[in-house]
């Protein structure tokens, strides 16, 4: 019996020590500043979209889940409650307009408001994915405004 309670403790030692690993290593690690991060590619915009949109599948996977610099011409800004979204327009579809979508960070709202669309900007965000009809980008900041 004695020996029987020498494992179990042993053992929940053990599950005590791996549950704290992982939730200080897995849980509890920060998340990354896409605002400061270094983009790991710089593009165009609508080199960006034709990529996802040509279907090039290995091409677009390697932008996924990467911090992109896009450098382009934005066609409108869409606003909700604390949300802006910039867009780049390059086709017309069949359930509108289908380009490169940037959801900014909150702090940036005044800029983009007084952002002056006829000129070419740069943007860095977070490339979450592609829906078939935009490529979205995430946390978004302005790299150089104008």
């Amino acid at each position: 019996m004695k020996k029987y309670k020498k494992i179990l403790g042993i053992a929940l030692v053990a599950f005590i020590m791996v549950a704290a690993y992982v939730w200080f290593f897995v849980y509890n690690k920060p998340h990354r500043n896409i605002e400061k991060a270094k983009a790991d590619y710089e593009l165009s915009a609508e080199v960006a979209y034709h990529t996802f949109h040509s279907g090039d599948p290995v091409q677009a996977k390697e932008y996924l889940g990467k911090v992109i610099q896009l450098t382009g011409q934005a066609s409108h800004i869409e606003s909700g409650d604390s949300l802006m979204v910039l867009v780049f327009v390059f086709e017309e579809g069949m359930f509108g307009d289908e380009g490169i979508r940037c959801s900014f960070l909150p702090k940036y709202n005044q800029q983009l408001a007084s952002l002056d669309l006829s000129k070419e900007i740069m943007v860095k965000g977070y490339c979450a994915g592609y829906n078939e009809t935009d490529v979205i980008m995430e946390q978004c900041s302005l790299a150089r405004p104008q």
